[in-house]
This record gives structure tokens, sequence and C-alpha cells, in this order.
């Protein structure tokens, strides 16, 4: 009894000690917890979706879910170098909005001069381990050094595969300023960014960010939580204005009648950017079906659907490229127009996009 006393306590020390470790983050405190308690999106000491959601089914144990994780079939991953191409990020051309996609949901928005990043994560895992989460063979050419001055970073809620502890660390002193969910600043500033450099938001709050630049910040179905705790912060879609164009950055999200209503009050959009991908049946309301993507797209009266959140990391048991042959299929039955650019390919707004099928070997 007392060396199995003595093992637990070690276990438990050991964890505790991990969890301390900075790419864990922090939890909001002081004025910022202030702020979220007055949010009307949280309640009972977290934030809420707007219709009931489960994280995954109540069948679902977590031991079968790690047991399945680790015997995924072998098809989740890609069985040749990911295709990409290493493009000169700094001198992109940008009279009209263009789009460098980097895989899963990280990538580069340029307009005019300003530079818009979202979700980068350059780390090459998708966790907060270096073994776990890696991201697929040639998919990960892209690093911060081959970013030009950010004057904008759009972090949509802070999962590891959209806030990344190295790459945001690495970002520090290039970023102008953050634009996050309510409490995601918490980490930042816990990883050394100034506090005035951070904006954040509760669902439908609007910020002017100059004069042909608007952002405003959506619901979205997911949840958050870097660690134990679920929910101490809030997950969010964006809608990015320049000028006369709109884009909807859709972060992660399942399906619900939130897109029809975003499409309602702000489209129509000239692309909608919308999760694809790391999607499975113990989780059906948390991420979309690749079908409820394209039905996502056609609520949100999106003029082109650029699919993400695939490509680059396998986090569930699908075939790595099928969230993309479904999505096609779907779009062309609803008669969507959907770009597929490899990773690294610059493609601009109302302009002839990208339409390989590079993924096929």
């Amino acid at each position: 009894m007392i060396l199995i006393f003595s093992f637990t306590c070690i276990i438990i020390l050991i964890t505790y000690l991990f969890l301390q470790s900075p790419v864990f983050g922090i939890h909001p405190k002081n004025d910022r917890l202030d702020k979220i308690n007055n949010s009307l999106h949280y309640k009972n000491g977290s934030f809420q979706n707007l219709s009931p959601t489960v994280v995954t089914l109540k069948d679902s144990s977590f031991i079968g879910l790690l047991l399945d994780f680790f015997n995924k079939p072998k098809e989740t991953v890609p069985a040749h170098l990911i295709p990409v191409i290493k493009t000169d990020l700094k001198t992109l051309k940008d009279d009209a909005p263009t789009i460098v996609w980097f895989g899963h949901s990280s990538y580069l928005i340029k307009y005019k001069g300003i530079n818009i990043l979202v979700d980068p994560v350059f780390s090459g895992t998708a966790s907060p381990v270096s073994f776990f989460g890696k991201s697929f063979p040639g998919s990960n050419i892209y690093s911060v050094k081959d970013l030009p001055l950010i004057d904008m970073l759009i972090i949509t809620h802070d999962h590891y595969d959209h806030l990344d502890y190295k790459t945001i660390s690495a970002l520090k002193d290039n970023v102008k300023i953050t634009y996050t969910s309510l409490g995601v600043g918490a980490h930042l500033e816990h990883w050394g960014y100034k506090p005035n450099t951070i904006v954040e938001f509760d669902w439908w709050q609007e910020h002017k960010v100059s004069e042909n630049i608007q952002l405003i910040a959506t619901p979205a179905r997911h949840f958050s939580g870097r660690s134990f705790a679920r929910a101490k912060t809030l997950w969010s879609s964006f809608v990015l204005k320049l000028d006369h164009y709109q884009l909807f950055i859709g972060g992660d999200s399942g399906y619900d009648t939130h897109f029809k209503t975003i499409g309602e009050k702000y489209g129509p959009f000239d692309l909608a950017i919308l999760e694809a991908g790391q999607y499975g049946k113990a989780w059906p309301y948390i991420h979309m079906l690749p079908e409820e993507t394209v039905q996502a797209a056609i609520d949100l009266s999106a003029k082109a659907l650029l699919p993400v959140h695939w490509g680059k990391f396998a986090l569930a048991y699908h075939p790595w490229d099928e969230p993309i042959t479904r999505v096609l299929q779907h779009a062309l039955k609803e008669n969507v127009q959907t770009t597929t650019p490899k990773i690294g390919e610059p493609f601009s707004i109302n302009k002839q996009m990208p339409q390989s099928t590079w993924w096929i070997k």
C-alpha cells in the first residue's frame, strides 16, 4: 500500500509540474475575468454555445477514444510528400485580398499593404508535446521567418492546433495587434505580449481597425481549453471587412443555425473559410461533416468556399484526403464554387481561384 501510495503521489507531482509549463497558458483573472463574468455567453463558470452542445457523445469513453486515436488507420496520413509551393510572402501582390493557406487552419491574408495572419501553427505539431499531432511530411515548410510584418494577428480560440505556443512566442516582436476571443489574451500576456496590443471580443462585438478595415466576432459551436478545464475562454468566428470585400473566418465550429444568422446579418461573403476536417462520430456537434461545410457556405451566402482544417495534421480517424473529396462532391451537387489551393499557393478573391486536385497521386 505504501508503494502504491508513493507511486500515485509521484505521478500526481509529475503531472502537476508538467502542467506548469508555459505551453499550457494560464486562466483569465482580475479585470479580464470580470469582463468574462459579464458576458451573456458565460454561465455557471464556463462559456456556453448558443445550442446545447456536448463535446463527445455520452457513450464515448476517454480510454476508448484514446485507443482509437493511437490505432488510427494508416490512411489518416498521406503515403507521399505533400506538394507545396514556397511563395515569397513579403512581395505578394495585394490589389485584391490575397490568401496563402499554410495547411490546417493557418493562412495569411494580404490587402493593400496590410498583412493579416490567422491561427498560425508552424511548430510542426498540433499539441503541447513534440511526439503527438505531427504535421504531414512536407507540409511544414513555412516558418515565422518567412512572414512579413503582421499588422493583424487573429486567433479564433485557444486549442493547440490554432494557438501554438512556439509560433506565437516567435511572432511576438513581429505583430502589431492581436485580435482574439474573450479570455485568450491571458495566454498571450503570459507569453510576453503587451496588454495594449491585445483586443478581445465577445460574440457580436464590432471593432473598426481602420477606415477600410472592420472586424466582427461572431458565434461558433465549439469549446476551448488547453488542459483539463474547458470553456474558460471563448471560441469565435470572425467577419472581416476590407473595403467592399467581405470574408468569413470560420475557426472551428459544428453546424448550427448561427451560420444562417451571420449570413443574414453580414452576408453575402466573397469568401467563406470554413473547417472541413477532423470530424468524427463521437463528436458530431463540435466539428462539421464536409457536407455540412458546404451547407454552411450556402447559409452564409458565400460566393466561394475555401475548405480548411485538413491537409496537415491527423487529429481524427478519417482518411486524410476524405474531407476535400466529400466537400467537392457535395459542392458540385449544390453548385457552390470551391477553391483548392496547395499549401503556399496564393490566390486572390474574385479572380481565378485554384481548382487542382493536388492530393491525388
